[in-house]
């Protein structure tokens, strides 16, 4: 406690006041032997208003350090117009509020980066969020280091207060000390363990001068590590404290699993590319003088591929009879479409005997009876060929719907073929019709997809099977693309924006004209899938 008047004299103090301040005797100016801010806050409570009378209630308490301790100075005023003031030392309090401010900082930091390192799944975007946030929150300038690619590193470099800037660096990671071990997921080296003065020049920015301290940390992954983070402070700057560095290895942790999931999402994109390529329908085109056309609408708009599929297969031999394939997996989406190519890739490899619906259905039954998946399906299978200026296409279906002819007049007529269901049932007894067509007349092949829609004025009524064919009969004459384009118009103005089954339609024709070179009696065309 220490004792002045209003001069700024000091009058008593007490033992404590004595040793924390040796040079406050009685009779000193606290100006002389007290700290700034102390003899600041004094004048302050000590000095009357300009009505002559002092505040009769004491200020807030002052606070300032003395000795690198943080201390509160509480005033009374007293009687005889001295002010006593008690210290009252704040340091740990001091100390734990800027812990908790700190705290609160980095907490709001963490979180901060991971929002902008999940809403991307790319890759570079991670490392850029990456680099630029490190620089601007923990250190002049930071690198993010994603494994090597061949013989180079994929680099972004970013100074504070810059953009990040991006390189493939062609180096050898284990020069660099610490380095080689983050990119392969070791726990980081000390940075007090790391000279400065090892620092390859690619590491450097332009322009950022020689470095003060270096922190290499790894960028844990999903598994495997996703790269590593390069932390840099130039000459002057404070050095990395422990708890920094830990600090750097909680944000590296965000970061690497950032990275990771867009590395993850970037291969899983492209073997989903490559399998949805193997999946989609083909286009297709005429072969062998043989018109065809195909289309298919996935169940869902978001969807490319589902349970509906078709395929076109040129005969190895000009002249022989190529194969179509439509069919309909129980269900849709994802898991349908599976089956869907397991079907496919089953019916191409048993190409070779094309020529006998039969066979090739009860082979393909067995195939699904003997997989795990408990799904079937229906498909109608259709041999087509050139003879003369017509078409001569044999049918067959396997629990599918009968596929339709339209004739050159308008007339729509069923084939008769009827077929059990393909991976329910040991024998698939199927009954097999040829139909022919004349110049501008085509056979149609659809799944239920097109029947079964539901629509109309009141959104509840099925497409139906009459309304098919009457859809069908006003295209007789038109080649096979009208048709189909035709009756996918149809349908989507039927449904709307409803929900709907997958959708396929193949459209086998005899063109009314060719120009096309005969061999051996028969058109050669060209096929492309």
């Amino acid at each position: 406690m220490l004792v002045a008047d209003g001069s700024g004299t000091l009058v008593q103090r007490n033992d404590a006041a004595r040793v924390l301040l040796p040079a406050a005797q009685p009779g000193s100016r606290l100006n002389d032997v007290a700290p700034v801010w102390l003899a600041t806050a004094h004048r302050a409570v000590a000095a009357p208003d300009a009505r002559g009378e002092r505040e009769p209630e004491a200020p807030a308490p002052s606070s300032g350090e003395i000795d690198g301790r943080r201390f509160e100075a509480h005033s009374t005023l007293c009687a005889d117009g001295t002010v006593a003031w008690w210290l009252v030392d704040d340091t740990n309090h001091q100390l734990a509020r800027e812990a908790l401010r700190t705290q609160r900082e980095r907490t709001a930091f963490l979180a901060k980066a991971s929002s902008l390192l999940l809403s991307s799944l790319n890759l570079g975007r991670c490392m850029e969020v990456t680099a630029r946030m490190a620089a601007e929150h923990l250190a002049d300038a930071a690198l993010a280091i994603a494994p090597s690619r061949g013989h180079r590193l994929p680099v972004v470099t970013c100074l504070r207060g810059d953009s990040p800037r991006t390189s493939q660096e062609e180096v050898e990671p284990e020069d660099v000390p610490g380095l080689g071990e983050a990119l392969r997921g070791f726990p980081p080296v000390p940075s007090r363990w790391i000279d400065p003065a090892s620092a390859p020049d690619w590491m450097i920015p332009d322009g950022f001068g020689p470095i003060g301290s270096i922190v290499i940390t790894p960028l844990p992954g999903h598994g495997v590590p996703a790269g590593a983070l390069v932390l840099l402070r130039k000459v002057g700057s404070a050095s990395f404290t422990d708890e920094e560095e830990v600090f750097a290895r909680l944000f590296a942790a965000r970061s690497g699993a950032a990275m990771s999931a867009a590395r993850l999402y970037a291969e899983q994109a492209g073997i989903t590319e490559v399998l949805m390529r193997e999946l989609l329908p083909p286009t297709l085109r005429q072969v062998s003088g043989v018109d065809f056309a195909g289309g298919y609408r996935a169940s869902s708009e978001h969807e490319r591929i589902g349970g509906d599929f078709y395929d076109v297969h040129p005969a190895a031999v000009e002249g022989q009879p190529s194969l179509v394939a439509l069919g309909d997996v129980c269900g849709k989406g994802l898991e349908a479409a599976v089956l869907t190519g397991k079907i496919r890739n089953t019916l191409h490899a048993l190409l070779p005997m094309a020529d006998d619906h039969q066979r090739m259905l009860t082979l393909l039954n067995t195939a699904l009876l003997n997989s795990h998946h408990t799904r079937f399906a229906t498909l109608v299978l259709a041999s087509a060929v050139r003879e003369g200026n017509g078409v001569e296409v044999r049918l067959t279906s396997a629990g599918h719907p009968s596929p339709l002819v339209i004739r050159a007049d308008g007339t729509v007529e069923e084939v008769d073929t009827r077929g059990t269901l393909v991976g329910v049932v040991p024998e698939v007894p199927a009954r097999t019709a040829t139909v022919t067509l004349s110049p501008g007349e085509t056979c149609i092949l659809y799944t239920d997809g097109f029947t079964e829609a539901k629509g109309g004025p009141m959104g509840d009524a099925q497409f139906g099977e009459e309304r098919l064919r009457r859809a069908l009969s006003e295209c007789a004459g038109m080649p096979s693309e009208g048709v189909v384009e035709h009756l996918q118009m149809l349908a989507s103005q039927w449904l709307g924006q409803r929900r709907h089954d997958d959708m396929a339609v193949v459209a086998i024709s005899a063109p009314r004209t060719h120009h096309l070179s005969a061999v051996g009696g028969h058109t050669r065309g060209r096929y492309t899938a």
